[in-house]
């Protein structure tokens, strides 16, 4: 028996199993499809998935096959510059294709010893008291201590465990499509330029390899948004919306997307858990889907590898729901409301007017910038310091940088005072005794995942946080 099943091998999933196999946790990945898919879902890292990947030492390899971005002009592609001075030592974003992603942490992962099985679908689920057992399309049962479903927003692992997943339906479709065009490139972005003066759902733009990843509003709502549209269908929709088709011929995927927003009920039921798309869906609109899901793992991970190694304190577990829970349900509406400032209607172009001009404002735009690219994310952890509940931007030391201090997995004390102790949790958490002019406190402990758990100088506040998030004193 596994300690951890986890259900769906995209960045979600991967990145889970990468965080639990830091910690010795045996993990099995349950791919359903047999192959990576060679399109491209997504294009970008935000901010705080740049900074999770330095945390874990994985940056430099995405960077090999990335471009940093201004932050600015992401927030429903209103252009404008970027804020000054983010609370991030990576203030860009960092277009990288999804097949990059997927590939570059399915490597992570199974370096670190995750098993991975590709090709196997999971048909049905059972629980008890000591594990779950997940039923696999070719009749085999797979047991583990935990489940996690990170396999999107039609999860099969959602609906077996009975987890409901309510929210708003679709008003709004968009085609999407990745294909080979005729048209000369020149010609293609005059149109583009000119059909996106009125209608911003419209797009054509260059993938690796030749092909073109098209975006165009449909016609209406699907009464089946999983059944893909025709060749014919985005082709029709291009004329309408664009007076061209560009000669669109060999598609290699055709999509269809609403505007739905979802989010399930619970993130636990027993020993099954969700992450990603699973747990939550919205519009891919400021491309936050990818990033939602790679740092819902990263909250979860060691939380689980806590559980799995029985020194999680109580409540442990369950804090990843009461902590992931409110960041998913803000990044739903502000993505429903950056896909009605995209209308092509007369009032909701007014508003996106009157907002362009109010991004003028440095606040307003700062505003914005944080809450798309997660820096403005901040659990509650009740009252302390204002950085409590935040996640630590990268500071330099004397004898090194923050983030590659984290890199083992376990929370870190960083005492500038050289007086405090973890006596009872060096097994849990290392302590660093340097100082930085950029920490601006005397000390802070910080979680696995980077967010401050503590900030001060006082012994006693610091121990009476220790049991907290690290369990009982060995």
């Amino acid at each position: 028996m596994a300690d951890v099943i986890v259900v769906g091998g995209g960045p979600t999933g991967m990145m889970l199993a990468g965080e639990l196999r830091l910690r010795g946790v045996d993990v099995v990945v349950l791919e359903r499809d047999a192959q990576p898919p060679p399109f491209v879902r997504s294009l970008g890292l935000h901010v705080r998935s740049v900074e999770v990947l330095d945390q874990r030492g994985l940056l430099e390899r995405f960077l090999a096959h990335g471009r940093q971005h201004p932050v600015g002009g992401f927030f429903a592609a209103i252009d404008k510059r970027a804020p000054e001075g983010l609370d991030t030592a990576h203030g860009y974003t960092l277009g990288i294709p999804q097949t990059v992603t997927d590939r570059l942490l399915a490597e992570w992962a199974e370096e670190l010893g995750a098993r991975v099985r590709r090709g196997c679908a999971v048909v049905g689920l059972e629980q008890d008291g000591d594990g779950v057992t997940a039923m696999l399309d070719g009749g085999e049962a797979v047991r583990a201590r935990f489940l996690v479903a990170c396999d999107g927003g039609r999860s099969t692992v959602r609906k077996l465990a009975g987890i409901g997943f309510p929210g708003e339906p679709s008003r709004v479709e968009t085609l999407l499509a990745e294909v080979e065009l005729t048209a000369p490139w020149e010609s293609v972005v005059a149109v583009v330029a000119r059909v996106r003066e009125t209608e911003k759902r419209f797009g054509v733009g260059p993938v690796a390899g030749g092909w073109y990843r098209l975006v165009v509003p449909a016609a209406g709502v699907s009464p089946d948004p999983g059944v893909p549209p025709t060749l014919e269908e985005v082709r029709e929709r291009l004329v309408a919306v664009a007076g061209t088709d560009f000669g669109v011929h060999a598609p290699r995927w055709l999509s269809r997307f609403g505007d739905a927003t979802r989010l399930a009920e619970r993130y636990r039921a027993g020993r099954v858990l969700l992450a990603g798309d699973a747990a939550h869906v919205h519009p891919p609109v400021g491309g936050q889907g990818l990033n939602l899901g790679m740092q819902d793992a990263f909250n979860l991970g060691w939380k689980l590898a806590a559980q799995v190694g029985g020194w999680a304190p109580e409540g442990l577990l369950d804090s990843y729901q009461a902590e992931r829970y409110p960041v998913a349900e803000d990044v739903l509406q502000h993505a429903r409301a950056q896909m009605l400032l995209l209308s092509a209607e007369p009032g909701p172009r007014a508003v996106r007017r009157l907002l362009a001009e109010l991004m003028e404002f440095e606040e307003v735009n700062r505003f914005l910038a944080e809450k798309l690219t997660g820096i403005a994310v901040r659990y509650d952890f009740g009252p302390g310091h204002p950085l409590v509940g935040r996640r630590l931007r990268d500071v330099m030391f004397k004898h090194g940088r923050l983030y590659e201090l984290l890199r083992s997995g376990r929370g870190l004390l960083v005492d500038q005072t050289g007086g405090l102790s973890v006596a009872g949790w060096q097994d849990r958490v290392d302590v660093v005794v340097d100082t930085s002019e950029g920490l601006g406190v005397p000390a802070v402990l910080l979680r696995p995942d980077g967010h401050v758990a503590w900030a001060g100088d006082d012994q006693l506040e610091l121990s009476g946080q220790l049991p907290r998030w690290f369990g009982g004193a060995r």
